[in-house]
């Protein structure tokens, strides 16, 4: 049998390429200080909440059980205002209107329309 050196280069390439994920594995399974993956930047939306959870945690010192459960219910769910007090009549509205407005995707001077009208009206 008759061996080409071209096939044993290419025996050695793909043996070494097998050999690189089962050694990666094992080093994983064993604890090794192996690189981390990179961690994800938060999204824009995980901030603004991120920030609110820190605001409302904030203002509702001095509150506990039941009454601090539900300040801050309504406070991450943007029902009270920046000073832990609840809305205004006017506040609310707005705040109704506007997510009327961002369900039914307007914008522009349709939103605009919109907005116009669903506050005169309630």
């Amino acid at each position: 049998m008759r061996i080409s050196t071209r096939g044993l280069v290419l025996a050695a390439i793909l043996s070494g390429a097998m050999a690189v994920p089962a050694l990666a594995q094992t080093s994983a399974q064993s604890g090794s200080t192996a690189t981390a993956p990179a961690k994800s930047t938060p999204s824009k939306a995980q901030t603004e909440q991120q920030q609110r959870m820190v605001k409302c945690n904030a203002d509702a010192k001095g509150k506990k059980g039941d009454e601090r459960k539900t300040f801050m219910s309504s406070c991450l769910k943007g029902e009270t205002a920046a000073n832990g007090k609840a809305l205004t009549s006017s506040q609310q509205r707005m705040k109704d209107c506007n997510a009327q407005a961002a369900t039914q995707n307007l914008s522009g001077d349709k939103r605009k329309t919109f907005m116009s009208t669903c506050l005169k009206a309630k």
